[in-house]
């Protein structure tokens, strides 16, 4: 299809006017505006925690919000100028697409931040372009199963979560045989919990206060731990009396205490009293204070400042490093965990749903009812 052509067809996909407001509705389908540019047709996307924030109101900026940033499928149309993927490649499309240059700035990292969404397009939906394909499109391996709902599962994770996972253990400075907390179970935290059993930790704990989400930590041989019956702090201590070598914060900015209460620096404080002398915190939960928008009425709840015992880590000469994922920079060794059979990491799926449900199951993921949500597209 030529540059800039247009297709005379439309695709569901699904927008958020307001918090707790979804729709589904009729699109265009997206067309090439660069010859850098790829058009997947999405087989599988999801709903997202960090499509959470923006539907309870704290991030975002002007209606409508076209929603996701999760999605895997095969490449419909591809620009002249990309060279390294081929017209019907099986691919994931992760959070944070290629910037099309190498920022030679100081200090600057990997990309950051979720590029799909918004104006840009969301990935709950039929159809997405992507730019710079070559530097964004992660392949899958032929052999992949493509018909298999469970590997499709499987491989999606990379686009965020189990990317985001493995990058927040290693953040903290995970080494084989550490113990690790991991504050949160939902998708990230279990597979934080999930990436530090593939790497060889000697006991992991999750930290959360909902039942489902507990037991599906301790069927992957974590140690669960409900914040809500008691200090999690004190349970955790009861089995490792000097503290866990590393703590991960998969929660962020919408924690909560004991009480039910919006707590920011709630998961923080206890990290730093649980870790060890010596260990370390790795912090992936999104904490992204913005100004109050049309779309996120709320987001002044949200402090850019929280309180920090500094003193407390500065005596255990801990380390603490955070900030948003990459998957590209692991997903190479991901893809292949998972090919060769030795990573499973869709086992965190709830439910799988059309695009028309979506609505009805971001209202049961923002009250806890579901861990991941798939959408499957005919």
């Amino acid at each position: 299809m030529a540059l800039n052509a247009t297709l005379n067809i439309t695709m569901r996909g699904a927008m958020l006017t307001g918090p707790y407001q979804v729709h589904i509705q009729d699109f265009p389908v997206p067309v090439m505006t660069s010859e850098t540019d790829a058009i997947v047709r999405i087989t599988t996307s999801t709903l997202c925690g960090s499509d959470l924030h923006r539907y309870h109101g704290y991030m975002g900026g002007e209606p409508p919000w076209a929603l996701g940033h999760e999605a895997i499928g095969y490449i419909s149309e591809l620009g002249s100028g990309v060279s390294s993927l081929d017209i019907g490649q099986y691919v994931i499309i992760p959070d944070n697409a290629g910037t099309g240059h190498i920022d030679m700035g100081v200090g600057t990292g990997p990309r950051q931040g979720i590029s799909f969404g918004g104006a840009n397009g969301g990935l709950q939906a039929e159809y997405a372009r992507v730019p710079f394909a070559d530097m964004s499109l992660i392949p899958i391996p032929l052999t992949a199963e493509t018909t298999n709902s469970s590997i499709e599962q499987d491989y999606l994770t990379v686009s965020d979560v189990f990317a985001t996972g493995w990058i927040g253990l290693t953040k903290s400075g995970f080494e084989p045989g550490d113990t690790v907390a991991v504050f949160g179970a939902g998708p990230v935290g279990l597979l934080t919990a999930y990436s530090a059993m593939l790497r060889g930790a000697s006991r992991v704990f999750s930290v959360d206060h909902v039942p489902m989400r507990l037991e599906r930590a301790a069927s992957i041989g974590a140690v669960p731990i409900n914040f809500m019956e008691s200090d999690p702090v004190q349970q955790i201590l009861a089995y490792e009396p000097l503290g866990v070598i590393r703590a991960v914060d998969a929660v962020g900015m919408e924690a909560i205490n004991a009480n039910g209460t919006l707590q920011q620096d709630i998961v923080l404080s206890q990290m730093i009293e649980l870790v060890a002398s010596g260990g370390g915190i790795g912090q992936v939960g999104v904490y992204l204070a913005q100004p109050n928008t049309g779309l996120a009425p709320n987001a002044g709840e949200i402090s850019p400042n929280i309180s920090f015992p500094l003193s407390a880590f500065f005596t255990k000469g801990a380390r603490y490093e955070a900030g948003i994922a990459d998957p590209e920079t692991v997903a190479g060794e991901l893809v292949n965990l998972i090919s060769r059979g030795a990573a499973h990491p869709g086992f965190v799926a709830s439910a799988s749903i059309g695009i028309e449900e979506v609505p009805e199951y971001y209202e049961r993921l923002s009250n806890q009812g579901e861990i991941k949500v798939y959408i499957y597209f005919p």
